[in-house]
């Protein structure tokens, strides 16, 4: 009998941690030569699209941290206006075939470029120097297991630039029991519309949690940054409305509660992966995580607003989980 749609994620998300970690523990030689390039130089843009594109945000603040000028750029966009001067690129491919990494590289200019892949023999690693992950290729259509790993690689890199990853590694290798998530699994099914939100490198994981959702629901999904869902688009949401928010520490849970609680005012209840450790927003839907910050907190909130997508869409799509008219690997940049 074929696998269900939820039967091959469950075993994408089922064996994410397990790969992460071996992707972070993996290749340092070759992670020592990326973070080489990145010191001399000071510059680093990080490229993908769809779920690897969501994955780069995620890592920029970090990098950016360590006194790095980073920035993640959609690749379409970036071929089209490319920065100029010289800076390590970073190409991110999970399938390692994507048409639009291909297409870039056709004229890519000079200068230290690497991959990120999780296939070792795939075209992206044939052209150009790669972190390749260990495990499979990801089966599902959604990106589940190919988030997590490509940011233990990003991981990998830091740790050789001399940033703390001791936590991320925690975080790797004990994730810790799932919460219990039915209330926000119900908010998320029931609502007609949806805004995932956060600030910092929150937002990047909000980015890709929309994305997973819209993918999986096929409906539209709103992925903004707190004060840009602030400033007008929260005139858009109304009782049949789920706005999740991502919640971390400091400047990543900067006015999270305040916005929740202007919500509430409206009669809107949200729903909260909380990380920040403080105390819960009374009304909300709470899902607690260990507490955490940067891409620790990531990680632990990473595959719990998994299971709240999958669940929720679980009930809202019959066929859940197999595309319609979308391929894993989309090549139309290359054709």
């Amino acid at each position: 009998m074929e696998e269900t749609g939820l039967e091959i994620l469950a075993a994408e998300t089922g064996r994410q941690h397990t790969d992460a970690l071996a992707a972070f523990h993996a290749q340092q030689g070759r992670a020592e030569d990326i973070a080489g390039d990145i010191r001399r130089i000071g510059r680093l843009d990080l490229l993908g699209v769809g779920g690897s594109h969501w994955v780069n945000r995620m890592a920029e603040p970090a990098y950016r941290r360590l006194g790095i000028a980073a920035t993640a750029h959609n690749v379409s966009e970036y071929m089209r206006a490319p920065l100029p001067g010289a800076a390590v690129r970073i190409a991110t491919s999970q399938s390692g075939g994507s048409g639009e990494i291909l297409a870039w590289l056709d004229g890519a200019p000079g200068g230290p470029v690497y991959g990120l892949t999780m296939a070792r023999d795939g075209p992206l690693a044939a052209r150009v120097p790669c972190l390749v992950a260990e495990g499979p290729p990801e089966r599902s259509y959604a990106a589940t297991r190919s988030v997590m790993v490509t940011l233990a690689q990003h991981a990998a890199i830091l740790t050789a630039l001399g940033g703390d990853m001791e936590e991320v590694e925690r975080a790797l290798a004990a994730p810790g029991p799932m919460p219990d998530g039915a209330r926000a699994i119900d908010a998320l099914a029931a609502a007609r519309s949806h805004v995932f939100s956060a600030r910092g490198a929150m937002q990047g994981l909000a980015g890709s949690a929309a994305l997973l959702f819209m993918e999986l629901s096929r409906r539209p999904v709103l992925a903004l940054e707190a004060a840009q869902f602030r400033h007008g688009p929260f005139e858009a949401a109304d009782r049949d409305t789920c706005v999740l928010f991502f919640r971390g520490i400091g400047q990543e849970g900067d006015n999270i509660d305040g916005l929740a609680r202007a919500l509430l005012d409206e009669d809107i209840r949200p729903v909260i992966i909380d990380a920040s450790g403080e105390a819960p927003v009374d009304g909300a839907i709470t899902v607690p995580v260990t507490p955490a910050h940067g891409l620790a907190a990531i990680l632990r909130s990473l595959p719990v607003v998994q299971n709240l997508a999958i669940g929720a869409t679980s009930r809202m799509v019959p066929d859940f989980g197999r595309p319609l008219r979308s391929t894993k690997v989309t090549s139309s940049e290359a054709e």
